[in-house]
C-alpha cells in the first residue's frame, strides 16, 4: 500500500464509484491510477456497480487478470472526488449486537452482569440503502437528535445469489469487502410521545436511516484479497481521538454463520450489504455523542478509510 492524500492506496486493484464530467462512473484503482470500468472492460453496462456484482463470477475472473501495462489510466485518483462505491443498492442488512467485547460493555451500562442472551442464530436490522454516503462526505446531524452515535463495521457485498446456504460455502457468494459506519441517533430510537410499553414505542426508521447515516467505501475490495475476514483491526476515531480498536476475531456470530442465517430467512441477492457488528467503544456506552464539526475516521486493515465531516 503507499501512503498519499486519500491515506493508503491499493497496489492491488479495488473498485470504486467517482465523480467525472460525465456523471457517476464505476472505476478500476490502482495505485494512484483510475481506469474507466466500461470502458476499459469494454463493457458499456459496466458504468452501473450493481451490473458489475450481477456478473460477478465472470468479472471477477477479469479483474484478476487485469494488467495495467495494456491499458492507459483514465484519470490520477487525486483528481476526482470518490462517491460511496454502491449506489441505492440492494439490502443492507446491519447485525446487533455482534461482539464480544460490545457485548460487555452493553451490560455494563445497563447494569446486567451480562447480556448472553443472544439466542441461536444471529439476528439483524434493516437499513435503508438511501442512507448510503461516500468517504470525504458531510452528515449532518437528524434536527431532532442530540444523540449521533457512531460504529465502525467491516461490510461484505453479495456477488452471487444464495437461498438457505451452508456455513462452508457461505463466503463464496461474497463479491467484496468495505467499511461502513452505522450512525445512530439514540435519541430517536423511542417515542416519547408513546407510553413505554406501547408496541409503537420504538422507532427504527428515525434511529437509524437518516439521510447519511451510513458512509461506505472508501472502494470496494474483491474478496479474493481478502484471506480471513475473521481477522482483521478495525477502528473509529473522532477528531483523532480512537474510540473503538478491535478485530473481527471478536464477532459473537461470523460472517459465514450471518449469511446462513440471513439466507435461511430471505434469498441473498447480488448488491446487498451485510454489516457485520460493531465494537466496544460506541457512544452510548461513556455517554459521549457526535457535534457539528466533528471529523469521524473508521478504518479496516487493508480495506482503507472512510473520512466524514458532521455538520
Amino acid at each position: 500500500m503507499k501512503e498519499n492524500l486519500f491515506g493508503s492506496l491499493p497496489s492491488r486493484p479495488v473498485l470504486i464509484r467517482y465523480e467525472s464530467e460525465r456523471g457517476a462512473r464505476t472505476g478500476l484503482l490502482l495505485d494512484d491510477r483510475v481506469y474507466d470500468l466500461a470502458e476499459t472492460s469494454g463493457e458499456a453496462r459496466y458504468v452501473d456497480m450493481a451490473m458489475v456484482l450481477t456478473d460477478w463470477p465472470a468479472f471477477s475472473g477479469w479483474i484478476k487478470k487485469f494488467n495495467p501495462i495494456t491499458h492507459n489510466p483514465t484519470v490520477l485518483v487525486g483528481q476526482v472526488k470518490l462517491l460511496a462505491p454502491l449506489a441505492n443498492s440492494g439490502s443492507l442488512y446491519c447485525a446487533g449486537a455482534n461482539y464480544s467485547d460490545h457485548e460487555a460493555e452493553m451490560a455494563a451500562a445497563q447494569g446486567n452482569a451480562s447480556v448472553n442472551q443472544k439466542g441461536a442464530r444471529s439476528w439483524h436490522f434493516l437499513k435503508s440503502s438511501h442512507s448510503m454516503t461516500g468517504t470525504g462526505s458531510t452528515v449532518r446531524v437528524p434536527a431532532a437528535s442530540s444523540a449521533l452515535d457512531w460504529e465502525v463495521e467491516l461490510a461484505a457485498v453479495i456477488g452471487v445469489k444464495g437461498k438457505d446456504l451452508a456455513i462452508e460455502t457461505a463466503l463464496d457468494h461474497v463479491a467484496a469487502y468495505t467499511i461502513a459506519i452505522d450512525f445512530s441517533a439514540r435519541d430517536l430510537s423511542r417515542r416519547q410521545d408513546v407510553p413505554e410499553r406501547s408496541p409503537f414505542r420504538m422507532d427504527w426508521l428515525s434511529h437509524k436511516s437518516f439521510d447519511g447515516a451510513c458512509p461506505i467505501g472508501p472502494w470496494l475490495v474483491p474478496a479474493d484479497n481478502v484471506p480471513d475476514p475473521q481477522n482483521l483491526d478495525l477502528s473509529l476515531s473522532v477528531n483523532g481521538d480512537t474510540k473503538q480498536r478491535s478485530n473481527t476475531s471478536h464477532m459473537i456470530f461470523s460472517l459465514a454463520e450471518q449469511i446462513r442465517d440471513i439466507s435461511e430467512r430471505i434469498t441473498l441477492w447480488p448488491g446487498d450489504i451485510i454489516l457485520t457488528g460493531t465494537p466496544a467503544g460506541v457512544g452510548s456506552s461513556r455517554g459521549e455523542f457526535l457535534r457539528a464539526a466533528d471529523i469521524v475516521s473508521a478504518k479496516v486493515a487493508g480495506l482503507g478509510e472512510v473520512r466524514v465531516l458532521i455538520a
